[in-house]
């Protein structure tokens, strides 16, 4: 099982942080490995929406289909591959710590099949750097908007 647990804190209102971050459209802007979000359903998102994303990871191209499975506005979303290699659920959560700064956490977790199996140790470390990365990323883009 793979099971990795991110958060970063961003000077930004958890409308603003979870606006940007649930919206297919940015991932590539701030997922290092995300290189397109293709929405399979109407926008916008709610439970039952489904995105197909293609990304890089580990030098290996991903193309998967994530399906919304709890979205509650500002404070959750969940995601699980409805189609796609690696079995995953993504989890977004969001709190205030102050009217302008907000803490968001990231846990993907999932049971890797085939040859993943194998290298689910090593997955995890590289998904937790990745996490990191795109936390850092997001953070940026936002304390950084006018």
């Amino acid at each position: 099982m793979v099971d990795v647990f991110t958060e970063i804190k961003i000077k930004r209102s958890v409308d603003h942080v979870s606006a940007y971050a649930t919206n297919p459209d940015n991932a590539p802007e701030w997922y290092v490995n995300i290189q397109s979000a293709e929405w399979q359903t109407p926008k916008p998102l709610k439970v039952g929406s489904k995105v197909a994303f293609k990304a890089q990871f580990l030098g290996r191209e991903l193309a998967y289909v994530y399906e919304v499975t709890e979205y509650i506005p500002g404070k959750k979303l969940v995601m699980r591959t409805a189609d796609g290699p690696f079995p995953m659920e993504t989890t977004y959560t969001w709190e205030t710590l102050s009217d302008n700064s907000t803490l968001m956490k990231l846990r993907n977790k999932g049971n890797p099949t085939g040859f993943s199996k194998i290298a689910a140790p090593f997955m995890s470390t590289m998904m937790k750097r990745a996490n990191n990365k795109d936390l850092q990323k997001i953070k940026d883009i936002l304390e950084n908007q006018n």
